[in-house]
């Protein structure tokens, strides 16, 4: 899962991305409005929720709401903000938020308001992913491989081998771009050298291979790779 966080207070945003990232969320922060309005609509980034402070430079995070709200994207929003008053929740719901968390919080709330706009949003990672004989376990972790007639098998996964697991699962048998897996998997702090999804995927080769377990993935040469769904 990636999330756009806008928060101009240092501190906080940095906290929040480092809460998030150990989460196993893609994390991209911005400090104002108008570079988020930049990042939501690139068509190299697909975020499945936004965390905006109300009150930051730029576009306000009631602005941006609005203005996906216009736009027709369903994106899930967790307003954040000091206006802890009945009238502002009021009206940053009417602008399309879809939750509204009051500063000060502290992370485990702000972590649980994630996790209930998950199971309201059906389009967000649920806890498991099964594609043919693969389950991935996002509450621990996991890769299990289900054969029939032989007892699962489990392999656990660094954080970014289930993110890249996860993305491809998310869409299997199609084919996934080198710079599409980097510009999703990598958040926009990260400089990743030019070659970095194709070390990753030989890491998670390699880790399956240690498992005594095929993978999945097919490199499909000059266009991307592939997680084939009847392997």
């Amino acid at each position: 899962m990636r999330i756009l966080v806008v928060e101009d207070e240092a501190d906080l945003g940095l906290a929040i991305k480092q809460v998030l990232m150990a989460e196993k969320y893609v994390v991209d922060w911005v400090m104002d409005g108008t570079q988020a309005w930049i990042c939501l609509e690139s068509a190299w980034t697909d975020y499945t929720v936004a965390i905006f402070d109300w009150l930051v430079p730029g576009l306000s995070g009631l602005e941006l709401c609005q203005r996906l709200r216009t736009s027709q994207n369903p994106l899930p929003v967790l307003m954040l903000t000091a206006l802890g008053q009945p009238e502002n929740r009021v009206t940053g719901l009417d602008a399309g938020a879809d939750d509204y968390l009051v500063k000060p919080f502290v992370m485990e709330e702000l972590l649980a308001r994630l996790r209930a706009l998950q199971r309201r949003s059906p389009q967000l990672q649920p806890q498991t992913l099964t594609v043919g004989v693969y389950t991935l376990d996002h509450g621990n972790n996991k890769l299990w491989v289900k054969h029939p007639d032989q007892p699962p098998q489990m392999i656990p996964l660094t954080i970014k081998e289930f993110q890249i697991l996860a993305y491809l699962m998310q869409n299997p048998d199609r084919i996934i771009s080198g710079s599409k897996l980097r510009q999703q998997l990598w958040d926009l702090d990260e400089e990743p050298i030019s070659n970095v999804v194709a070390a990753q995927m030989r890491l998670v080769r390699r880790k399956l291979a240690s498992y005594n377990c095929d993978c999945p993935i097919e490199t499909v040469p000059g266009q991307g790779y592939r997680f084939l769904a009847q392997s």
